[in-house]
């Protein structure tokens, strides 16, 4: 997955959507500040979600994270995968370490999400500030 295809959120998840298909999980800046991950909830099936809200948690070795859902939607798979080697966040966030795929409820929500771009330049404004 190219990170020009993604949106990203300000809790540091990202979305690939593809029709109302959407793809989250959370960015290479996020995993790296958490540092090795050790288990993550995975979210329920059929569960709705808001944006801006909790879709699930990750437990680190530092710290224990919400991963915050960029879109509203409902959950229609969860990355089994992360239930035996949550580590697969570490190693590849964009792709084999995606957590959740909702149904999208309103394709608006993306206008309110970065690019590339402006996740880049709002990392270097978040760094700098602490």
């Amino acid at each position: 997955m190219n990170p020009v295809d993604i949106k990203y959120h300000k809790e540091h998840t990202w979305v690939k959507v593809k029709g109302k298909k959407a793809t989250i999980g959370i960015t290479n800046y996020a995993q790296e500040s958490l540092g090795d991950i050790v288990y993550i909830d995975l979210p329920e099936i059929d569960n709705t979600v808001d944006a801006n809200t909790e879709l699930t948690e990750i437990e680190s070795t530092k710290t224990t994270s919400a991963v915050i859902s960029p879109v509203s939607g409902t959950v229609t798979e969860a990355n089994e995968d992360l239930s035996e080697n949550p580590e697969i966040i570490n190693e590849h966030p964009y792709t084999k370490g995606w957590i959740a795929v909702l149904e999208m409820e309103n394709q608006s929500e993306l206008n309110d999400l970065m690019d590339v771009g402006e996740y880049e330049k709002y990392l270097e404004e978040e760094v700098k500030l602490k």
